[in-house]
């Protein structure tokens, strides 16, 4: 209890990320390949460059987790990506988003999103989910979250994802 009597609602942070925060974002990225695609710092540093929103969760002062999102129309191969710019002239495009395995199930993800929608004026939040190989646990919080599968694509083989959009209220 805070010393105005206030009960915080939440231990959890969510705030933009840094340059300075790129290490730790790596290293939670590289904890959770597969479900997120394993970079290079240089790599991760360079999505950071593109993206519109770049967040982290913090517990206890340490990041906890993060989500990078960019808007349609930047230099960016990814074929998921990609597929939502030669589909959608508006959109913001989750790329990554990964959370510490002693933190998932804290709530981290649904506040990053929250925050997400928050600041974007887009009309569709748009992104992939591995289905070959599976990932269960985000197919089931993406539905949960309001996702719907447009689409499946294969990126190459023996990879195949769900791609998925939410509408958001402007």
């Amino acid at each position: 209890m805070s010393r105005f009597g206030v009960v915080p609602v939440s231990d959890i942070i969510v705030r933009d990320m840094t340059l300075l925060d790129l290490e730790v974002v790596h290293a939670i990225n590289e904890e959770n390949v597969p479900a997120v695609g394993q970079e290079t710092f240089d790599d991760l540093r360079a999505i950071f460059g593109v993206c519109s929103i770049n967040l982290v969760a913090e517990i206890d002062g340490r990041v906890r987790g993060f989500c990078m999102v960019m808007p349609p129309g930047v230099d960016y191969g990814s074929p998921n990506y990609l597929y939502f710019c030669d589909r959608h002239e508006d959109f913001v495009y989750l790329d990554r988003v990964a959370i510490t395995a002693d933190s998932q199930g804290r709530g981290i993800g649904p506040m990053l999103y929250r925050e997400v929608e928050r600041r974007t004026t887009a009309p569709w939040f748009a992104l992939e989910v591995n289905v070959q190989p599976p990932n269960e646990g985000s197919l089931r919080f993406h539905a949960r979250e309001g996702f719907v599968e447009v689409d499946q694509l294969e990126t190459r083989p023996g990879k195949i994802v769900s791609l998925m959009m939410k509408p958001l209220t402007t």
